[in-house]
């Protein structure tokens, strides 16, 4: 009986041996994520996982539905991008070799109530009529209606610092009292068990920055229970940017939760030199024991919206547009964005109008505006700079997006060096067939591959090991995200192949729609996205959860 019994288990297994891989990918550049060096090897696919990998030539002759040969070509795991969307098609971010990507800077769409929804439109964030995943739950229907929806990349999402605040307090300023908190504790510990990674907060944007550290601490504290993180664009990358940086790490130390800071930066001529001082401090907190790192992307630029020149009270109570229509009010506004240093995070002193590109105004009267700069507009209009933002902003009815050119060149390729570093695009992903010509930040487009281009390749300023790690295991690791990130058998086959010969990007701050070269092929759980180059429209994305996850 035994001897039957054991015939039996390996003809079973002799079996499964046989079962054709779907695809392998022979003879590659093996870079697996950890920051190992490369070797050449093969590698094979079965469903949605990694099946097998081996040396170069031992996968030559095995059972496949699909050999491809990527000899010359680097195979990677697909990149994680930390600062994102929430899926979707996503066809400039698979074609820079992202099969991830992670939201919730400040807002989400849940948790939602009447307040929320109320707070995105006076603010001029969506022209749409908000979601309305509304219930204790609300953060898990979020995740599920995006997966429902289909998406070529699996997504994330931190909850929204801001959208908390916003469920309680609507845009009213001012501290919340202990049972304010302690409603917006109960959010975010509904949204970690719902799958959030943690709390994202934006602190130059109202509401937010009527917030103290201490809120943000307390109401942090919950997703520290649930092993996530505290992420944060922090309330000053400019003339503050070294006391925001000492009040994240402070929120981070008080919440219990390691801490992330969006889209590092020292912005601003004036503030450049502080670039080396703001990583000597996460430097220290970090020998001191404290968890504390962060994420880029590799332009002088910034994004945001235009309203991002105006002081923050004048959205106090959803009254923006109210207050820019008002002549007595509007002068005082005026008089604040003219002082050259201010508490507040004033982006028109900063950037100076020639640093402000407008990028897609959606009136009629306004889209000759489109791609011009705010001195061009100011004088296209007859008024000063201030007037002419003012007016851009009440007559669109919205924030409009805006470009800022604020950072330093040297300072970029400093940040690439440290260890700790990330890459997040700070953006959600679009086809440049249905931009019809709108401008956007190039990093939308070319985030990755400009690192891997432009930095691996061209500039020698850090290895492609390195590299791959920041861009795959770093966030895969910082998120508690266990099963992708390395090229590991047993893992999903989230993985990039690309050239490192030809890969770049393309998109300029004038030409932005404009997809990158030198990704040939792109896995999103074992089924090609991008193939020879071509994106295949497949959408075998999901949902990806935190460490607190309970399903329901």
């Amino acid at each position: 009986m035994k001897r039957l019994l054991g015939a039996l288990i390996l003809f079973s297994l002799s079996g499964f041996a046989q079962e054709p891989y779907d695809a392998v990918l022979l003879g590659g550049k093996i870079v697996d994520g950890t920051g190992n060096s490369w070797f050449y090897g093969d590698l094979a696919i079965r469903g949605q996982r990694i099946a097998k990998i081996t040396p170069a030539g031992l996968l030559t002759n095995a059972p496949a539905k699909e050999r491809i040969d990527v000899r010359g070509l680097v195979v990677a795991p697909g990149f994680v991008d930390i600062q994102g969307g929430l899926g979707g098609p996503s066809v400039s971010k698979i074609t820079q070799g992202v099969t991830s990507e992670i939201t919730g800077e400040g807002w989400t769409a849940a948790p939602a109530n009447d307040l929320t929804r109320a707070g995105m439109a006076s603010t001029g964030r969506n022209r749409n009529e908000a979601p309305k995943f509304d219930g204790p739950h609300g953060f898990d229907a979020y995740l599920k209606a995006a997966e429902t929806k289909g998406s070529a990349v699996n997504f994330g999402s931190f909850v929204g610092a801001t959208t908390v605040r916003q469920y309680v307090k609507g845009m009213a300023p001012g501290k919340a009292s202990p049972d304010e908190i302690k409603k917006m504790q109960e959010l975010v510990a509904n949204a970690m068990k719902d799958g959030a990674f943690g709390v994202g907060s934006a602190l130059i944007y109202p509401p937010a920055t009527y917030v103290d550290g201490e809120e943000l601490a307390e109401i942090t504290k919950p997703a520290g229970i649930y092993k996530g993180i505290y992420i944060s664009h922090i309330r000053s990358e400019a003339d503050h940017f070294l006391e925001a940086l000492d009040e994240a790490v402070e929120i981070g130390r008080k919440a219990g939760v390691p801490v992330e800071i969006y889209h590092l930066k020292a912005a601003g001529k004036r503030n450049w030199v502080k670039e080396s001082a703001a990583i000597a401090k996460i430097d220290t907190a970090r020998k001191a024991g404290q968890d504390v790192s962060a994420c880029m992307y590799p332009y002088t630029a910034g994004a945001t919206g235009l309203t991002s020149v105006l002081p923050p009270w004048t959205a106090e109570n959803g009254k923006l547009f109210d207050n820019l229509a008002d002549p007595a009010i509007r002068a005082r506004i005026k008089a604040e964005m003219n002082q050259p240093n201010t508490e507040w995070e004033n982006m028109g002193q900063l950037a100076g109008p020639e640093g402000i590109l407008i990028s897609a105004p959606v009136k009629p009267e306004n889209k000759k505006y489109a791609g011009k700069r705010l001195n061009e507009i100011a004088a296209m209009m007859g008024k000063d700079w201030q007037d002419a933002a003012m007016d851009l902003i009440l007559t669109e009815h919205a924030r409009v997006e805006t470009t800022y050119f604020l950072m330093s060149e040297d300072n970029v390729q400093l940040q690439l060096r440290q260890p700790w570093m990330k890459f997040g695009i700070d953006g959600p992903g679009v086809d440049p067939v249905e931009m019809n010509g709108r401008l956007i930040h190039p990093r939308v487009y070319g985030t990755f591959t400009r690192v891997l281009g432009l930095y691996v390749r061209e500039q020698h300023v850090m290895t492609l090991e390195d590299a791959v790690r920041k861009m795959t295991s770093a966030v895969t690791r910082r998120l508690n995200i266990h099963d992708r990130g390395i090229l590991q058998e047993g893992l999903y086959a989230d993985i990039a192949v690309f050239n490192l010969d030809t890969v770049i990007d393309k998109a300029t701050f004038d030409n932005p729609n404009q997809l990158s070269v030198g990704v040939e092929h792109v896995f999103v759980n074992g089924t090609a996205v991008v193939k020879a180059g071509a994106v295949t429209k497949a959408t075998p994305g999901v949902a990806l959860r935190g460490a607190g996850y309970q399903k329901p």
